[in-house]
């Protein structure tokens, strides 16, 4: 059976309820967005960030201060009172940052225009340097839910059966399903099984960063008590008082409670009311669920230590507790929280919200500081059907952003998409061949996991198959953990967040039909991943290219008919009217152009084609994706002989 999911993420809006006075439950609120197809949002109050140098950067007294008199000038008190008919709210400083920002929250329910209004007063303050809402963000549920069936019968972890994402996408008919006459070709698989010879994920920690984890006798549970609830509100993370505490358990996340709902100062609308979801649980299975133990099913990186950490509980987590958590668990210090003894070399994070990262605000600073300190940040790309770019943290720079596709190896019908995405992963398509009109669920369509039975509180465990983006990441996360551990095994530095990033991509595998929507480089291979770490071949030819920097002119270029060259040239996130092209010298050249990866010496996957007669070839884009581009020279007739390579874009 399936269980569809109105919404995944929860959209932006410029929204918020605050009064100490009221109810608990009323400092939520929520407004439209003004976006369609997004529903209403949900806010607690607003995070200021001051501008480094400023004294309110360092003193939280000053900050204090700066609250206070930025809503008592003349002019702020004259424009509240001619365009709203009372005084300007009085703002309360709540608690810092790890980030160095600040949440506050005004001592009056505002309105959407008053809020922005509010917002513009911040901003205009010279010492400001971005102000956001605090916006309550998501787990991104799954698309569709189906239960295992009793009486699976394999060697040693005996539903492995059904956990055709785990095999090698070469094609061959997974019989996944009860009637043993029904089979799908696999072409999604992450080929998991070949890589644990190099690495298993043995030494490495992987913070995921959700709604916790529950006790399972699949999973090992032993940094359980070394995670941390990073959830700061008591209605939010079903504590009786506010504050966080030691250990990443999940509570149970339900909203089926008539306080949960937004006519009762709740945060959740009626079709948003659900019974705990125990995604953390399912995530941390599939990055290191236990293996060869004759129970249940196979992980990722069997040896690799999930720690959790719990951001997500009734309704979702905010964004000052998620970015937070970020801090903490890549190793850095948050005030009131013991430092974390188990930093983590991987985050997941199959969460999000609507609303660009922009990278004045605390998640993209939280997570630029993770990357500096040798942390990957793997996240989930969102279910919506929509362009990632549109969505937190998904479009936030330095992330490995995920992408979801099925069985088929075709995009999951609700993945987002777009230039942000990294690559794909599955995350499962729950009909026949993932594709939606067939209307007929089957076990091949969906990743398979551990899981709870319980409603409310934690109750027996289980195994389910869940679909969404939630589950592409963490095979990617735990990949990055393989990675990790056969580089190690190797005696090999540990590849920078950077490095994994080009691994994965460039040794990913082409999607079996080109996607009419941009989904990343490729599919998700562990095998060859992790053998590219460990030192052996994998992939393709992308770690061979020879460097191009801008401005620069590689002269004396030459090439035999069918001969190639391969460049790369890396285009930062602020380039504008990029120009790459060839010219001098005699002969016949071809140039292929593309984003991530190399392209094929035939140009059949190559982003542009410059393939005129002679030796001036040329590529130009206004608005390039950050990226590394890699440009591949093909000899034609008679080959080429001393032609000239450049490649220029201007910064803003």
């Amino acid at each position: 059976m399936s269980k569809p999911l109105r919404r995944s993420l929860l959209a932006v809006s410029l929204a918020l309820a605050v009064s100490p006075a009221m109810a608990q439950a009323a400092r939520y609120s929520t407004l439209q967005t003004g976006v369609a197809s997004e529903p209403t949002a949900v806010y607690d109050g607003l995070i200021v960030t001051y501008r480094s140098g400023a004294a309110e950067r360092t003193s939280t007294a000053a900050a204090a201060t700066k609250l206070k008199s930025a809503m008592a000038t003349t002019a702020v008190r004259s424009q509240w009172n001619a365009q709203f008919r009372q005084a300007p709210p009085v703002l309360n400083r709540v608690r810092r940052l790890a980030t160095g920002a600040d949440l506050v929250r005004p001592a009056s329910k505002l309105s959407q225009e008053q809020l922005i209004s509010l917002m513009q007063t911040l901003k205009a303050d010279p010492s400001v340097a971005f102000v956001e809402p605090n916006l309550l963000m998501k787990p991104i549920r799954a698309t569709a839910k189906a239960v295992l069936p009793p009486g699976q019968t394999a060697p040693n972890d005996p539903n492995a059966v059904v956990q055709w994402h785990m095999r090698a996408a070469d094609g061959h008919a997974e019989h996944t399903e009860q009637d043993t006459s029904v089979s799908f070709p696999n072409w999604g698989g992450i080929n998991a099984i070949p890589a644990w010879q190099y690495g298993d994920g043995d030494g490495v920690v992987v913070a995921v960063i959700d709604t916790g984890i529950t006790a399972h006798p699949d999973l090992d549970t032993s940094l359980a008590d070394a995670g941390y609830d990073f959830i700061t509100d008591g209605y939010i993370s079903g504590r009786a008082t506010d504050g966080r505490v030691p250990g990443g358990w999940d509570l149970g996340d339900w909203t089926t409670d008539d306080k949960f709902l937004v006519e009762n100062g709740g945060c959740a609308q009626s079709y948003e009311q659900s019974d705990s979801s125990w995604h953390g649980t399912h995530v941390a299975g599939t990055i290191s669920e236990l293996t060869n133990n004759s129970v249940g099913m196979i992980g990722v990186a069997p040896k690799a230590k999930v720690l959790p950490v719990r951001a997500l509980g009734h309704c979702g987590g905010t964004t000052a507790d998620i970015a937070d958590a970020i801090t903490w668990a890549s190793g850095g210090h948050v005030d009131g929280v013991p430092d974390n003894q188990h930093p983590a070399e991987v985050i997941n994070m199959s969460l999000g919200g609507y609303g660009s990262c922009a990278s004045d605000g605390v998640t993209s600073q939280a997570i630029t500081a993770a990357i500096a300190r040798g942390t990957t940040v793997v996240v989930a790309a969102g279910n919506d059907n929509s362009d990632a770019s549109a969505y937190s943290p998904a479009s936030c720079p330095g992330v490995i952003n995920v992408a979801a596709t099925g069985i088929t190896g075709k995009r999951a019908s609700y993945s987002n998409f777009g230039s942000t995405i990294t690559l794909a992963a599955p995350g499962g398509g729950a009909y026949t061949n993932d594709d939606p009109s067939t209307g007929t669920t089957v076990r091949a369509g969906f990743v398979w996991s551990t899981l709870n039975l319980g409603a409310h509180e934690p109750g027996t465990p289980t195994y389910a198959g869940y679909t969404g983006t939630s589950m592409a990441s963490p095979h990617t996360a735990g990949v990055v953990a393989l990675i990790i551990s056969a580089a190690l095994n190797a005696g090999k530095p540990i590849p920078t967040p950077q490095q994994i990033r080009e691994i994965l991509t460039q040794t990913s595998n082409v999607f079996p039909i080109k996607p009419t929507l941009r989904i990343g480089a490729g599919i998700i291979d562990a095998g060859k991943a992790v053998a590219r770490a460990a030192g052996l071949a994998g992939g393709g030819d992308e770690a061979n290219a020879v460097l191009l920097a801008k401005g620069q002119v590689l002269s004396g270029q030459s090439a035999a008919q069918g001969a190639t060259q391969l460049f790369r040239l890396d285009v930062p996130a602020n380039a504008r009217n990029l120009q790459i092209r060839t010219l001098g010298g005699s002969g016949q050249v071809k140039m292929y152009v593309r984003a991530t990866r190399a392209p094929s010496a035939d140009g059949s996957d190559a982003d542009v084609s410059s393939v005129r007669a002679g030796t001036t070839q040329n590529m130009q884009t206004a608005l390039p994706v950050a990226d590394s581009y890699f440009i591949r020279l093909v000899g034609g007739t008679g080959g080429y002989k001393s032609i000239s390579l450049t490649a220029t874009y201007s910064t803003y």
